[in-house]
């Protein structure tokens, strides 16, 4: 008799583990795809004093669950920014450059509270932040961007307020009399 009973019971623990532990159909996890909106004009030249520009390839791009447009990852403004330093005679030492995003009425647009101000960062210029007479230097921009100007006709312009600390620069040469004595 207990030959059966370990017969059945092994007989129910195979029906068990193929049918009742059986995983169901799993939940297909959801996709998430690139939403990119084009900026227009999508490069543009800037100037500040005595430093020059082009801002190139903006877009605006968010990335979004396919199917619920539910956001997964917040708006970011991407870009080139390339500065070029036009004086003669005084070098540039970038200090920070911050963006700003501009409606209709002149007034900024305010980012969402749980995201960082978009701020530049200029240490990647050649080995530091200053630009030599007529030196240029590019930047990546990856900024955050917010919600409300995704909104058609909301965003009039962006603004790129720099700081830069201009100082002199010189060149000159010195001489001065030498004579060679006699090889020993």
């Amino acid at each position: 008799m207990s030959r059966w009973a370990g017969v059945t019971l092994l007989g129910a623990a195979v029906a068990v583990m193929t049918l009742g532990c059986a995983q169901g159909p799993s939940a297909t996890a959801a996709v998430v795809e690139n939403k990119t909106y084009t900026v227009t004009p999508a490069s543009v030249t800037v100037k500040a004093g005595i430093i020059t520009g082009e801002v190139t390839e903006l877009k605006v791009m968010e990335r979004v669950e396919q199917g619920s447009d539910r956001v997964v990852s917040p708006a970011k403004l991407t870009g080139t920014l390339k500065l070029k330093n036009t004086s003669a005679n005084q070098t540039v030492r970038l200090v920070a450059g911050k963006i700003l995003y501009i409606d209709a009425q002149g007034q900024p647009i305010k980012l969402e509270e749980s995201r960082t101000e978009p701020v530049v960062t200029f240490s990647a210029y050649g080995g530091g932040e200053r630009l030599d007479p007529g030196q240029d230097g590019t930047q990546s921009l990856d900024v955050h961007f917010p919600a409300e100007a995704l909104k058609a006709k909301k965003l009039k312009e962006i603004r790129l307020e720099l700081a830069y600390i201009p100082s002199p620069y010189r060149e000159e040469s010195i001489n001065f009399t030498v004579s060679i004595g006699a090889g020993q």
